[in-house]
């Protein structure tokens, strides 16, 4: 797996890439849906629960970002990130932080009733 963090001016890009089997070009719309993923089977190398690009997604809209993820079967997957640089006054930092903790509790508890009822 291979990370790196690019300074595009007014912008910060984060790409990971790796190697593996690649996502076909058909599922890679989804990828970013909760609990979704590319194959359904599980086995030791590919485990997962579909919900780690999902909570990542989430982060990047509620800075204003972008996410999206160039992949070729056989050829690996590189998911990108690019997060507007913003500078911010004190004040606006204390009303955007309690504007994001009530949004953060939302998606915990619909998270939760997700793991219940499915």
């Amino acid at each position: 797996m291979e990370v790196n963090i690019y300074d595009k001016g007014d912008k910060i890009q984060i790409s990971v890439k790796d190697t593996g089997v690649g996502i076909p070009k058909e599922k890679q719309k989804i990828i970013f849906e909760k609990f979704s993923q590319v194959n359904h089977l599980y086995n030791r190398n590919h485990e997962g629960s579909g919900i780690g690009l999902s909570l990542v997604k989430s982060l990047v809209d509620m800075h204003s970002g972008e996410i999206y993820v160039k992949s070729e079967l056989g050829q690996g997957t590189e998911v990108i990130i690019q997060l507007p640089v913003k500078h911010v006054c004190e004040e606006d930092d204390i009303n955007q932080t309690e504007y994001y903790r009530q949004s953060i509790n939302v998606e915990k508890i619909q998270i939760e009733f997700s793991d219940i009822y499915e």
